[in-house]
């Protein structure tokens, strides 16, 4: 398997599963045959820019915070982000806020703006806020009901 096989699938992993290590993330990819040492997930880590972020309950996991442009996200993988890391939405006139832990709030932007939701023209992130933009004629009101559904909250 080459490198860029293997951190393809480190990225999906990291999206698919909270990994809160090294050797968490050697097992699932021991689980798809992938035999890796922890030094090798470390610089595969590095390659593809992951950072650790504090989810609810206070576990940190890795994350990517910037999927490539081309990718989309697809539903399943929004609701389990969404879920994961938004703590509370509000609404005002046409603009979404979305609360996160801290530093995690890029990683839900480019979750969103990726995944194409409906209603929603793009997001601006802070370190445990975001906003995303309603498109014209779309209140903010019923795109935060449709984003508060979405994160299960």
């Amino acid at each position: 398997m080459s490198k860029h096989q293997r951190q393809h699938r480190v990225i999906r992993l990291l999206a698919d599963h909270a990994v809160v290590s090294q050797e968490h993330l050697v097992g699932l990819l021991g689980e798809e045959g992938v035999v890796a040492t922890q030094a090798t997930v470390s610089r595969d880590l590095d390659d593809l820019g992951a950072i650790k972020v504090r989810v609810p309950g206070g576990d940190s996991v890795y994350a990517i915070p910037e999927h490539p442009a081309e990718r989309v996200v697809p539903g399943d993988q929004l609701r389990r982000v969404l879920g994961e890391w938004v703590v509370d939405v509000s609404s005002s006139l046409n603009l979404v806020v979305l609360r996160t832990p801290p530093g995690s709030a890029h990683v839900v932007a480019s979750a969103l703006d990726r995944a194409g939701v409906e209603g929603s023209i793009g997001t601006v992130a802070g370190d445990d806020t975001l906003m995303v933009v309603a498109a014209e004629g779309i209140a903010g009101a019923d795109l935060a009901d449709r984003l508060r559904g979405l994160a299960g909250l």
